[in-house]
Formats: structure tokens, sequence, C-alpha cells
């Protein structure tokens, strides 16, 4: 276990870590951020999480779907994410030219964070919620820490521009919808159906198909955020 005492952390960056169960006190904390899947935080005695998620639900009335286990619901979610991504996408290539493929803050650009979910439908949806033992779409982008990237279809030197991603966004989020616009609700409560051998996500077994597609969702939702705040900082 990590400690630190009478240490200046003024500025430091915590990226992919696991902080579970961390305690920090007499700690001086001011414009401080926090991305990332946070539960039972407790902040000078007070428990925070159940006020930060009704404040995002309140603000984002889609993760209210996001939850729900009826395909209906689902197909709705999917609809309205992609209706902000197309609105994201429109003020993007408003943006000064070179604006998608630019970084901020040293987190994916905007091509990058599509290519991302290329990765995220094929692994979470097409492998996990179909069954499917195709290679993945070689323009997804993956996070270092998955293993045998080549292997399982991804191109680790691809740079592909932003409409080369987006028609594959395209033909992804139309089969997604498809897909959701038939499926039953005990389809998707039964154990998904995870090829067996090798591959991306390796603890994907286990989960419900409800489970993972949320996954693919909650991502999409997630990385849509991401992008908008970076966005902003590009253009103020």
């Amino acid at each position: 276990m990590a400690s630190f005492k009478d240490q200046d952390l003024t500025d430091a960056e915590f990226r992919e870590c696991d902080l579970t169960r961390a305690r920090l006190i007499g700690v001086v904390m001011q414009d401080v951020v926090i991305d990332g899947l946070v539960t039972n935080l407790v902040v000078n005695g007070v428990e925070v999480t159940s006020y930060v998620e009704a404040e995002l639900d309140r603000r984002y009335p889609v993760r209210l779907l996001l939850r729900s286990a009826d395909p209906a619901d689902l197909l709705q979610a999917v609809r309205q994410l992609r209706a902000g991504w197309a609105e994201t996408i429109e003020r993007l290539r408003a943006m000064p030219r070179g604006s998608e493929q630019q970084r901020v803050g040293g987190e994916w650009s905007a091509v990058e964070t599509q290519r991302h979910l290329v990765f995220v439908h094929d692994s979470w949806f097409r492998r996990c919620c179909l069954g499917s033992t195709e290679p993945f779409t070689a323009i997804g982008l993956a996070s270092e820490f998955v293993p045998d990237q080549e292997e399982q279809g991804l191109d680790r030197a691809a740079a592909p521009s932003l409409d080369e991603v987006l028609a594959a966004r395209d033909v992804q989020g139309a089969e997604l919808e498809r897909w959701l616009s038939t499926v039953t609700a005990d389809q998707l409560s039964a154990p998904a159906p995870v090829p067996a051998g090798p591959g991306w996500p390796p603890y994907a077994r286990g989960k419900s198909v409800l489970e993972c597609v949320q996954v693919v969702l909650n991502e999409e939702w997630a990385h849509h955020g991401f992008c908008v705040r970076d966005l902003d900082l590009l253009g103020s």
C-alpha cells in the first residue's frame, strides 16, 4: 500500500489507477476533477455519490433509459445517444481544420474517441451479445492495457480520417438499433454468448446480455461527455 505523508501532489494526475479504499485525511483539495467509476465516496462524513448520481440523472435523463431492462427503453436510449453524437460531429466540422485530431490534456482526440467506440461495439456487442468470432474492425482503438490487439484484428498503426471512422460507426449504430428492435427481455436476461477462447473482454463470461449491451451504451454516453468537454476547451 502506498502512503503519502506531507507531500505536495499539486497537479498530480492518476490515470487508470485503482484507488479503492483510499483514505485522504487532512488534505487540501481545490479545483479537483474526478472522472471514473466512483461509489461510496464519503466527503467530510457525508456519502456524496447518491447526490452526484441524482444530479447526473437530472442533467442527462437518458441515463435512466441506460439502466432499464426494457428493450424499448434501450432502443430509445441508442437513438438519443446517436442524435447527441450527430450534433457534436456537426459542431466539430464547424471548428478549425484539424480539431478532430487534436488532444486536450492527454485525452483522446475526437477521432480517437470515435475509434474507441468502434472497438467497444465490436468487443462488448458483437462478441459478447451476438457471439461473433469475427476479427474486430481494424481501425478500432483499444486501451493500451488490452492484450493481443493485432491477433484480434486491430491495426495499431491505423490513422483513419474522421469520415472513415464515422462510416464504420454508422454501420454499427444501425446494427445495434435493428437488434434492439427485435430482442426480447428474456433474451436480454440470458447469459451472454461469449465465444470460448481468448479475446476481449475476458471478464464478460458470466454476465448477462443486458449487462454487456449496457456497457456499450454507458461507454457511448461517457465518451460523448468527454468529447464535448474537450471541444469546449478547444473552442475557448
